[in-house]
């Protein structure tokens, strides 16, 4: 039986979110409240997504939630990139989050692709 962990989109954006908040969770008040609450929310919003779509019926409805990961990991990698500017986090935080980040459209792609050949509805 084919299992939500199981999906390589779901263990990467899972591990790119978890970075994200022990990262944040360290910062002071005004970078929280600023930068760190819309990039929890939107690395969060990538595995989210794919757990859900996962959990649809329906092809249009699973790829639906599968879209919207992908658009999740593009705004994710604005807040990155966003975080690196302000020196709120190292090259070397940043170059860890946005190597995972790069791998995720194209595992979502291919989430969506499958989809898209195996269900009939």
């Amino acid at each position: 039986m084919f299992r939500l962990k199981d999906i390589s989109a779901y263990q990467i954006s899972s591990e790119a979110s978890e970075a994200v908040w022990n990262i944040v969770n360290k910062w002071e008040i005004l970078a929280k409240k600023t930068v760190g609450e819309q990039w929890i929310k939107a690395a969060d919003s990538i595995a989210a997504n794919i757990a859900e779509g996962f959990g649809r019926f329906h092809k249009k409805d699973k790829n639906k939630f599968y879209f919207n990961a992908r658009a999740s990991a593009f705004e994710t990698a604005h807040w990155t990139k966003v975080a690196w500017k302000r020196n709120l986090i190292t090259e070397a935080q940043y170059e860890g989050i946005i190597k995972k980040l790069r791998k995720l459209p194209r595992e979502i792609n291919t989430l969506i692709k499958l989809t898209r050949e195996n269900l009939k509805k």
